[in-house]
């Protein structure tokens, strides 16, 4: 029989043997057609048979570079070791009793690491949900509770899940939010100082971007009404962007001065993934609340809300919760991937990764004019594609630049409210040997098209 291990122990090379995708995939596929919904849609068809390390391999037995971590979920790695400890000894204990039924103690533990690691020193409380959605939807119930106000100010070109609330919050509308609504009220959206497209240059980005938003939730919403201002200090799905640098401290000020309450959405870039445990501490901001999910549990689906006593306390018993939040086998697979996490050093992997890539990518960017930007810290890279000669998106080149990518065995994804951003998420416990091989890929396919 073969061997199915997956983990630290597998082969770290790529290897592509058929066709993308081979034979055994594009039976899957047909499968999946027939009994799964088409609103699940897929990046890149091939299914998935074991992963480790750097690298994923698939049922026909190609080897992929990974550079998408399942959407930075496995920063530490498939199968990383001390996760799989962990969660295999406490599926042995028991798989669930509802914590709010008899509560168990690796929940608890999450909690306290999370009021560990994240940013401040001030007391601090957690709760748990299942998804990125759930944290950020309880986040606003939270900020409503504690302020006895109802409007929600989130940022152009934001994204915060697929829940009602969280469509709402959302920017993008295809594919998020097309067809779906009516969506929450209450819910107003200003400008975010993004850099490349800012009118006036990125010099003048922060301050003016600044001044926009807060002058129209002054005017438009009232500061007074406002429960909670809610941004990713690095907007994922929007394009990997990094907000010019004096907005986040500009607008978490006006949060603090109008007893708002500071949201930072850390679902896609907290856990290691920019450098730091979280991307707020690059200024130096300490958020009222944070909300974490994806790498926080090496791939088990576990989110959480954390921030300051006094705010996390405002909602009743009862209010907050969930059957399946904090699920314990969950818990015990974050816990093994913030152990993992420390013992590793996973935040200077990161700024490692970065060392290794950014450098290369800004190169390609001299080399290739279909590229417009570079942009993003630690692991959290991104290219944008333009039309050359201008700052036009251009979403064919970045769609046929994946595709050549996925046929020559690297593993990548897109993203951007323009569909136009090549985003890079490499699990942060990466070689540097496929880290190379796979710039080596992308550079091929940027002259092939």
């Amino acid at each position: 029989m073969t061997d199915l291990t997956g983990g630290p122990a597998l082969p770290q090379e790529r290897r592509v043997v058929t066709a993308i995708p081979g034979p055994k995939s594009q039976e899957l596929m047909a499968r999946k057609q027939a009994a799964v919904a088409n609103g699940i849609g897929t990046v890149m068809p091939v299914f998935a048979r074991r992963a480790g390390g750097g690298v994923l391999e698939d049922v026909d037995g190609n080897s992929f570079i990974d550079f998408g971590s399942g959407i930075a979920v496995t920063s530490v790695g498939n199968s990383a070791e001390a996760v799989v400890r962990r969660a295999t000894q406490q599926l042995q204990d028991y798989t669930h009793t509802c914590v709010m039924v008899t509560p168990y103690e690796p929940y608890v533990q999450v909690c306290e690491e999370l009021a560990r690691v994240t940013p401040g020193d001030h007391e601090k409380k957690s709760a748990l949900f299942n998804s990125g959605a759930e944290a950020v939807e309880n986040a606003v119930k939270i900020a409503r509770t504690h302020t006895g106000r109802q409007a929600v100010v989130v940022f152009d070109h934001g994204y915060h899940g697929r829940t009602n609330l969280t469509m709402a919050l959302t920017s993008k509308n295809m594919p998020y939010k097309h067809g779906f609504g009516p969506f929450a009220p209450e819910v107003y959206r200003v400008p975010v100082a993004y850099p490349y497209r800012w009118l006036t240059g990125p010099e003048n980005c922060a301050e003016e971007a600044a001044a926009q938003a807060i002058d129209q939730i002054s005017k438009q919403v009232g500061a007074e009404n406002v429960a909670a201002i809610v941004i990713e200090p690095v907007l994922g799905e929007g394009g990997f962007i990094v907000p010019a640098r004096g907005f986040l401290p500009r607008i978490a000020q006006f949060a603090k001065d109008n007893g708002i309450v500071f949201v930072a959405d850390e679902i896609q870039s907290g856990f290691c993934r920019t450098g730091q445990w979280f991307a707020c501490e690059d200024e130096g901001i300490v958020p009222d609340l944070i909300t974490t999910a994806k790498g926080i549990a090496g791939g088990m689906p576990l989110a959480a809300v954390t921030g300051r006593a006094e705010i996390m306390d405002s909602a009743h018993s009862g209010g907050l919760g969930g059957t399946y939040g904090g699920n314990p086998v969950a818990c015990a697979a974050a816990l093994g991937s913030i152990e993992t996490m420390r013992e590793q050093d996973l935040p200077a992997k990161a700024r490692r990764i970065e060392e290794v890539m950014k450098p290369r990518l800004e190169k390609l960017a001299g080399q290739y004019d279909v590229i417009g930007d570079v942009r993003g810290r630690g692991a959290m890279l991104a290219i944008e594609l333009v039309r050359p000669g201008g700052k036009d998106p251009n979403p064919e080149a970045t769609a046929a630049l994946a595709k050549l990518c996925h046929q020559n065995g690297l593993l990548v994804l897109t993203t951007g409210t323009y569909g136009n951003v090549m985003r890079f998420l490499p699990p942060l416990v990466i070689g540097e040997d496929l880290l190379n091989e796979g710039l080596d890929i992308l550079e091929e396919a940027l002259g092939q098209l």
